[in-house]
């Protein structure tokens, strides 16, 4: 249940934004989450990339211990949606439990993290999408014309109603899912290459390589499923609906990674890791070709290309729900926080998503930036760092937050499971800023890893963003001590 936000002052107002509505059950919250994570996209991508430059044939064990560390995690951010009963979720959570200059900082770069994740996805899909027609139709146009008519189209789905983008990703995400599925059984049901072993889950496989390389990328693919309580006022019931997608997203998440990782390891038996070096790119497609001939591949292709624009619809969702909660704090202009009557959706916010998109695409355009090489691989690397550094925010700011108000919430939910998550999430960290100039691309003449000046560069962007955060928030501290006694209240009643 709700209790009175212990941090804020009885002289001031809260802020009077309007609320969201809504009557969105469990699955359709996790069919948005978990469509946000990509299935296809991180099984045919982020999977090849843990293998090639992580632990090869041991990479599946890797989403096991990620979707551990990321279980802990949401015990304590479930605790927190039911005390803490705002939509605001990664920067409401932070803070009530480290202040409200931390809650900002966690505002700014929750923005940063989802605005990087879609603009990389955007590079990727109008490079796939380009590939495609011109392929299939002759029609050969620049991989940013394809991502314009994209960030058009996730504009309108984006303006209307929030039911409406859950039922198209709902449909997406059950395709690119099946597909996935039929072609994992078949390669088990023919015994794969060379019969069916569990050596991807034996110690000296799992510790081969560089298995924290592979971690760092496996972690990418989760990236999503965290936003489950930013649909707060839309859920129905919240306080069971949104403990339930967030348990539910990760496990299916988990399972299904690792299920098809382990699939598609024994597709190729010994000949996994030369498969991996020769073709990390069209392995997924070539993988499919051979078990279920020409027509299997075109589908996980296009299917791919569905699971792509899948995942930016619904990060375009979480940024304008994200906007939409800052506006009724105060943190954006009022004019963001109007919900459409007839839509009931937060229809300001999202034209200015679509504006952002529009305006970055094409910059990416003018300064000719390769649409794989630097869209994608540059912010998918900052939006990676940044979303677990953010998590690890919250698993702190969960256990301030129930110690310093001696809430009776049960030690396991409160203290233990967070604490867990916590030290896993910084193990990550560490894992990600040692190895960042490799996700940056910024590698000396031996592909070793070095903090080079585009390394450095981004690292200075990504720490701006929270910085910005912490001094809006001692501003409006010193200027409107009225406002910022309420600055995390991110709803009106």
């Amino acid at each position: 249940m709700a209790i009175a936000d212990p941090l804020a002052a009885t002289t001031a107002a809260p802020p009077t934004g309007k609320r969201l509505s809504g009557r969105l059950g469990a699955g359709a919250i996790m069919f948005m989450v978990v469509a946000a994570a990509a299935p296809l996209t991180v099984v045919g991508g982020g999977f090849p990339l843990a293998a090639l430059l992580g632990n090869g044939a041991g990479a599946p064990s890797m989403f096991v211990v990620g979707g551990v560390i990321l279980l802990f995690f949401s015990v304590g951010l479930s605790t927190m949606s039911r005390y803490v009963a705002k939509p605001g979720a990664f920067f409401t959570y932070v803070g009530y439990g480290l202040g409200r200059p931390a809650g900002l900082a966690a505002a700014w770069l929750a923005m940063l993290t989802y605005t990087t994740i879609q603009l990389a996805v955007y590079g990727y899909l109008g490079l796939t999408l380009g590939t495609w027609m011109d392929d299939h139709v002759g029609l050969n146009l620049p991989w940013w014309a394809w991502a314009l008519v994209l960030v058009a189209l996730v504009g309108v789905l984006g303006y209307r109603h929030v039911e409406l983008s859950a039922r198209v990703l709902g449909v997406l995400l059950v395709c690119e899912v099946g597909i996935v599925l039929v072609l994992s059984f078949v390669v088990l049901g023919q015994g794969g290459a060379d019969g069916l072993s569990v050596d991807s889950f034996r110690p000296s496989t799992v510790t081969a390589g560089s298995p924290a390389l592979a971690l760092m990328f496996c972690m990418a693919g989760f990236i999503g499923f965290e936003s489950t309580a930013i649909f707060r006022d839309e859920a129905r019931d919240p306080e069971k609906t949104i403990p339930r997608a967030t348990y539910a997203a990760v496990v299916l998440i988990a399972v299904f990674y690792t299920f098809a990782a382990y699939s598609l390891v024994q597709a190729w038996g010994n000949g996994f890791d030369k498969e991996i070096a020769d073709d990390s790119a069209g392995f997924v497609i070539t993988t499919a070709h051979m078990y279920l001939g020409r027509p299997g591949a075109e589908i996980v292709n296009v299917f791919l290309l569905t699971s792509l624009f899948a995942c930016v619809l619904s990060f375009h969702n979480v940024i304008t729900r994200y906007q939409h909660a800052m506006s009724n704090a105060r943190l954006l202009p009022r004019r963001l926080g109007e919900v459409h009557e007839k839509h009931a959706s937060p229809h300001r916010s999202s034209l200015l998503q679509t504006a952002t998109a529009l305006v970055c695409v094409g910059a990416f355009a003018l300064l000719r930036l390769d649409p794989f090489l630097k869209v994608f691989t540059w912010f998918s690397g900052v939006a990676t760092f940044a979303i677990v550094v953010l998590m690890a925010l919250t698993s702190l700011a969960v256990i301030t937050y129930f110690a310093r108000n001696r809430i009776p919430g049960g030690i396991w939910k409160t203290w233990i499971a967070p604490a867990v998550g916590l030290v896993g999430l910084g193990w990550v960290t560490w894992i990600l800023f040692d190895n960042f100039p490799l996700l940056m691309g910024d590698v000396d003449a031996n592909g070793a890893p070095r903090f080079g000046t585009l390394t450095i560069a981004f690292l200075l962007v990504m720490a701006a963003f929270p910085v910005f955060g912490v001094v809006q928030a001692l501003v409006l501290r010193r200027t409107r001590p009225a406002a910022y006694q309420h600055v995390i209240e991110t709803i009106s009643e």
